[in-house]
C-alpha cells in the first residue's frame, strides 16, 4: 500500500489554526486574525493579556503544517491593569522568590514599557520554563522575553559512574542478605 501525503493549503492550515484556537479556552479568537503564506502563519489583532497572545501563539504552532508564526497581536491592558515599570518590577521579583521551582537569586528581571526580560543561569531547563510561565500570567505584563541560559552540566567520569554503581550493588546485597534468614532442624 503506498503512503499519501497529502499537501495542505494555505486556506486549510488557516482553517486550522481559527479551529485550534476555538479549543484553547486561553484564546480569545474573535479578537485575533490569522493569515498564512506558504505555511507561515501571522497573527493579528489586540487582546487585554499577554497570556492571551502567548496562547494564540502556542495553538497555532501546535497545527500541522504551520512552518513559522509570526505573533504581531498586540496587547493593550484594561486601564485598570495598567502600572508602572516599577510596580511590574516588584510584582515579578515577587511572584519569582514565592516559586519554589525557580532557584532563589538566579534570575535577574529588567522591565520597560510592560515588557519584562529574564536573564541569569539554571540549572535545569523547568527552571527557565517556569520562570517564564510564572511572569507571562502576572496583570500587566506587555510580554515576555526568556534569556535566561541552562549551565550546561558535566556528568561524572566513567570511572566514577562505575564506582557509584559498584557501591549501590553493594548497598543492595548487604541489605537482601540482612532479609535472609538460615535455619536447621
Amino acid at each position: 500500500m503506498a503512503d499519501t501525503v497529502t499537501t495542505r493549503t494555505d486556506e486549510d492550515i488557516e482553517r486550522e489554526v481559527l479551529r485550534e484556537m476555538t479549543w484553547d479556552a486561553e484564546v480569545a479568537p474573535a479578537e485575533i486574525g490569522v493569515t498564512v503564506e506558504n505555511g507561515v502563519t501571522t497573527l493579528t489583532g489586540a487582546v487585554s493579556t499577554f497570556s492571551k497572545k502567548w496562547a494564540a501563539e502556542r495553538a497555532a504552532l501546535r497545527v500541522r503544517g504551520v512552518k513559522a508564526v509570526v505573533n504581531d497581536i498586540e496587547v493593550r491592558l484594561a486601564s485598570a491593569h495598567e502600572r508602572t515599570d516599577v510596580d511590574l518590577a516588584q510584582s515579578v521579583a515577587r511572584a519569582l522568590e514565592s516559586d519554589t521551582l525557580v532557584p532563589d537569586d538566579r534570575v535577574k528581571v529588567s522591565v520597560s514599557g510592560g515588557w519584562v526580560t529574564l536573564r541569569g543561569e539554571v540549572d535545569w531547563d523547568y527552571e527557565r520554563c517556569e520562570a517564564q510561565r510564572v511572569v507571562r500570567n502576572l496583570i500587566g505584563v506587555k510580554g515576555v522575553s526568556n534569556l535566561i541560559t541552562v549551565r550546561r552540566r558535566t556528568g561524572p567520569s566513567p570511572d566514577e559512574l562505575r564506582e557509584k554503581i559498584e557501591g549501590a550493588l553493594v548497598r543492595t546485597a548487604e541489605t537482601d542478605a540482612k532479609r535472609i534468614h538460615v535455619t536447621s532442624s
